[in-house]
């Protein structure tokens, strides 16, 4: 309801950071922010290389997404002749294991027919619940973004992410 002599359509805004009413035409009170840690470009990049090593040790061609603690990509590589339908499963396995602050192979098992979370992977837009995924996480226990890496089997996949997960864990 508008109150008497406003414009109609005018109304009182709040969100969780600001408060601003107005109809008293108060300043807004800034609320504290939660500050959270988050994987940096060279770090990201760093991430990027030891997988991609890794791919090239165990003689594989890998696409590597690298995600940020908001779920954006920060660093990609696709090596030389890896297959084009591993640019979507990587992003999608880094998605799900940062969604889930969890490895992707996890989630598969949990995600099996009669399991807590069977039919997961028909959420938030498609996840995938095989191994390749993997949060990154710092020394002390902080998740920093995630990584996500396909174009082998499954454990040539969990494998390469491993070492890139492990730059970020001896942060």
């Amino acid at each position: 309801m508008t109150p008497p002599g406003l414009p109609v359509g005018l109304v009182s805004v709040s969100s969780p950071q600001l408060h601003f009413d107005p109809f008293t035409q108060t300043r807004p009170q800034e609320r504290p922010v939660i500050e959270t840690k988050d994987i940096d470009l060279a770090t990201a990049q760093k991430v990027v290389d030891a997988a991609a090593a890794k791919a090239a040790e165990i003689d594989t061609k890998m696409d590597i997404a690298v995600l940020d603690v908001g779920g954006n990509l920060k660093a990609f590589a696709r090596m030389d002749g890896a297959w084009l339908g591993s640019i979507d499963i990587a992003m999608k396995k880094a998605r799900t294991s940062r969604f889930f602050d969890m490895p992707t192979g996890a989630i598969g098992e949990l995600s099996q027919p009669a399991g807590p979370l069977y039919n997961i992977e028909h959420s938030n837009g498609g996840l995938i619940s095989f191994p390749g995924g993997l949060p990154l996480t710092a020394k002390d226990g902080t998740v920093v973004g995630s990584i996500g890496v396909s174009g082998s089997t499954v454990e040539d996949d969990h494998t390469v992410a491993s070492a890139g997960a492990d730059v970020v864990a001896k942060l």
